[in-house]
């Protein structure tokens, strides 16, 4: 917005102009004088506000998906929303997560790279003490998972990214598949340190239980689709697939319209008077040879060629030859 300056301030600052107060040389200075604005390489920006409200939406579906997943696997009352999306150096990420955590390290063809499901402890074992049987609580003590628990939580979290594979459906078909199930941050290096990622957190409630669940994904592994996630792109995407469900409606409409035929034995030219004395038993002779095609016609147009027959005691008309497009019709 332009700023205005009312009379009194214009006044003004004439007034200090002809009074010497202000230099106008100085003025001109500071107005040609380049604003410099500090840069944090660590922290570069590499997701426009558009990208993250992409991200945001998509992965608002992908929290919807995982409560009802985990809802129909827990049998019990869960809750996940999207906290914020946010994008931050990977190392950044790293040292923020507990050193006792569970972390889910998937790809998804055909993206190149690996992405994580980071999921806090509480939440982790919630889990895990309600798909054993018990009431959602979490352990005071939280130790290394065993050998069952591990295959357990790795068998919920791989089915787990079936949501994430759908909520990613209207920007592209991937295939998310668990490579491996670590708990300890500092043996998992997926990208360089100062890489930038999108991080998503999920606020988590499973009972009485709460906590975080965050998905790390790498700039480099969303590179060659970002300019699918521009609100333009995904505009366009969505006014061609309309246009093409609307085409494929045409065309199953176009395939059920109904369309008299009919089969002409030849034409003959009569008077009234004779018409009018027409009895059982008279005969009308015809313009058309005996052994000349019948004219069919579809729509009242020329289509087919044909010649009479009888199929299991009914008339019939076998098709002998088809009217090739813009063959014109002449009257004899």
């Amino acid at each position: 917005m332009v700023d205005v300056l009312s009379q009194n301030e214009i006044d003004a600052l004439l007034a200090a102009l002809s009074s010497g107060e202000m230099d106008a040389e100085e003025l001109k200075k500071e107005e040609t004088q380049k604003k410099v604005r500090a840069y944090d390489f660590k922290r570069a920006t590499r997701f426009s506000k558009d990208h993250i409200r992409s991200l945001t939406r998509i992965h608002e579906n992908f929290a919807r998906f995982l409560t009802t997943y985990f809802s129909a696997q827990l049998r019990t009352f869960v809750q996940i929303n999207v906290v914020h999306v946010d994008q931050l150096p990977y190392d950044e990420f790293i040292r923020s997560i507990p050193k006792m955590t569970i972390l889910n390290i998937f790809e998804a063809s055909p993206l190149e790279g690996r992405m994580v499901l980071e999921v806090h402890p509480n939440i982790a074992f919630a889990m895990l003490d309600r798909l054993l049987g018990g009431t959602g609580t979490v352990p005071s003590k939280i130790n290394a998972l065993t050998e069952i628990e591990t295959i357990i939580m790795e068998r919920v979290f791989s089915k787990a990214l079936d949501s994430f594979q759908e909520a990613w459906r209207t920007v592209i078909d991937m295939e998310p598949r668990l490579e491996t199930l670590e708990t300890n941050p500092q043996f998992m290096q997926i990208v360089s340190p100062n890489e930038t990622i999108a991080l998503v957190s999920l606020s988590t409630k499973i009972g009485d239980t709460s906590g975080m669940i965050n998905l790390c994904i790498p700039h480099v592994v969303l590179e060659p689709i970002m300019p699918r996630l521009s609100i333009h792109h995904q505009f366009l995407s969505q006014k061609k697939s309309r246009a093409a469900e609307e085409i494929d409606a045409l065309q199953e409409r176009v395939r059920k319209a109904t369309l008299p035929i009919s089969a002409e034995l030849g034409t003959s030219y009569i008077t009234i008077q004779d018409f009018l004395g027409l009895g059982p038993g008279d005969v009308i002779s015809l313009d058309k040879p005996l052994g000349e095609g019948l004219q069919i016609r579809v729509g009242g147009k020329l289509k087919y060629l044909g010649s009479p027959g009888t199929v299991k005691g009914k008339l019939a008309v076998q098709i002998t030859d088809i009217i090739s497009e813009g063959v014109e019709e002449h009257d004899e």
